[in-house]
């Protein structure tokens, strides 16, 4: 049997001197490791080639650190949320930022030995390489002047942020997501490019530790989610202070005293906005350009991610992809998803394919938004005869006695056949609520059925139910549970 022995902090050598591999997955990031625990739990010997960090994205940039920040942002703005309960007055929570950053590092730090790095010895097929970039080659890969041989190999690289093109953006100091987490020191203000998940979550988050925010995109907030989740994300942000430019076109960037300005141009006119700091939350690229998929005919799109089919398999007879690297969905879960799909088809384990037809998503805001399945344009295109629903929070009781309302649900189904095609939810409590709706579609619920379902009273999740009975009825007509 293989051997792994770790050499320094996460490094690791086969003892036998082989190497020769049932499968070679680069990346050692949620994609890689998942990939590699599939193989080796199969029996299979694996090299999993690192180069960086081991966990990749989100224990060390993503993910972890932006929720726990997030997180010490609720408990900072609680204190005076709490202003909206009778006879409860509101407090004001002292912020020391570099303490939340360096606290949010240990938290990094601890999750990426505990989940990743001491779990390398658990499996003996796994070999851990860290020497540098992989390159493929033929029957293998090279890495660090050395050949790795495997007749399968899976690409699992992820992504890094994308700067976006801006005359003077190079000049300015831009941060990227995982720079304003690291910041030791905090900014008075930033200007947040993007109103995509990440920039609405880290625009909340910092304007919660108490840094002045402007959220600037050229659309709208959240540009892919129903227009009555947004909106109430929008409005919600806004009630908090932070100022929201949608609508727009950059211009430029450039230096200023004491910080950056970004002339940008609505209705034809230029208008500028300054603040301290710049952070670019613009989307992602793939890490793919090193690789040499193209003297392997290995397609990619335009940002460099590579297309793969529902096996997960590339243009390139043998090999596989996974995670960020590819055309599929940018969540860590479905990263994971999808190299285990890869891992069993590159080895013949099992027959699978990727679907992500009941994959629930979340954007960890306050309110939060979470969805599922098809929105309402989207069900549209695909042919479906739509009807939907749309239910404020208001009519939900666990937000009336919450004292917050804010949020809405929105369901969508099939007119004829009155099976959920989909819905979104915001609410301060959407993210758990989502999954119900989540098993509603993966078992082909109708809204009837959802309708009729008990849930438990005061609980976001059985506002669900509420927008099921909406299709049909007005349940402000309703008394409590009635329905």
């Amino acid at each position: 049997m293989n051997q792994t022995v770790k050499t320094g902090d996460c490094c690791s050598v086969n003892k036998n001197g082989d190497d020769s591999y049932d499968l070679i997955v680069i990346g050692a990031g949620s994609a890689g490791f998942s990939a590699s625990i599939s193989a080796a739990e199969a029996g299979r010997r694996v090299a999993m080639v690192g180069h960086g960090t081991i966990g990749g994205t989100c224990v060390n940039v993503g993910c972890v650190p932006s929720k726990a920040m997030i997180r010490a942002g609720e408990a900072v703005h609680a204190g005076t949320a709490a202003a909206r309960f009778p006879g409860i007055e509101p407090c004001a929570q002292s912020v020391d930022w570099s303490a939340v950053v360096k606290g949010t590092a240990d938290l990094v730090d601890e999750m990426r030995q505990k989940k990743y790095i001491d779990l390398l010895p658990s499996y003996e097929n796994v070999t851990y390489i860290e020497e540098g970039a992989a390159r493929l080659i033929e029957g293998g890969i090279e890495v660090g002047g050395r050949i790795i041989a495997a007749p399968k190999v899976l690409i699992a690289t992820g992504s890094r942020p994308f700067l976006p093109e801006i005359d003077g953006i190079e000049t300015v100091e831009a941060l990227d997501s995982w720079d304003l987490l690291s910041l030791p020191d905090q900014p008075e203000s930033i200007l947040v490019l993007g109103g995509g998940y990440i920039g609405c979550e880290l625009a909340q988050m910092a304007s919660r530790l108490g840094v002045k925010v402007t959220l600037v995109t050229r659309s709208r907030l959240l540009p892919g989610v129903e227009p009555e989740v947004a909106k109430a994300l929008t409005d919600a942000l806004k009630a908090e202070g932070v100022a929201v430019e949608t609508g727009l076109s950059y211009r430029s960037v450039r230096r200023s005293d004491g910080g950056v300005t970004l002339t940008i141009e609505r209705g034809g006119k230029p208008v500028t906005l300054s603040a301290q700091r710049l952070v670019a939350t613009t989307g992602r690229v793939a890490n793919s350009e090193d690789l040499g998929l193209r003297e392997f005919g290995i397609e990619t799109d335009a940002r460099g991610s590579i297309k793969v089919g529902a096996d997960m398999a590339t243009t390139r007879p043998g090999v596989w992809a996974a995670g960020d690297v590819t055309d599929r969905d940018q969540f860590v879960y479905m990263a994971a998803y999808g190299a285990k799909v890869a891992a069993n088809n590159a080895l013949g384990l099992q027959d699978l394919r990727y679907d992500n037809g009941a994959m629930p998503w979340v954007v960890f805001t306050d309110p939060q938004v979470a969805g599922v399945g098809l929105s309402e344009v989207q069900a549209k295109a695909a042919g479906h005869d739509v009807k939907a629903s749309v239910l404020t929070l208001d009519h939900v009781a666990r937000a009336a006695t919450a004292r917050d309302t804010r949020g809405v649900i929105k369901l969508v189904a099939d007119a004829k056949t009155d099976r959920l095609l989909g819905g979104q939810i915001a609410a301060p409590e959407g993210s758990d609520a989502i999954q119900t709706l989540a098993m509603a579609l993966k078992f082909g619920m109708t809204s009837k059925a959802l309708g009729e379902t008990i849930f438990p009273y005061l609980t976001t999740v059985e506002g669900l139910k509420l927008a099921a009975q909406t299709f049909d009825k007005d349940v402000a007509k309703l008394s409590c549970c009635a329905g």
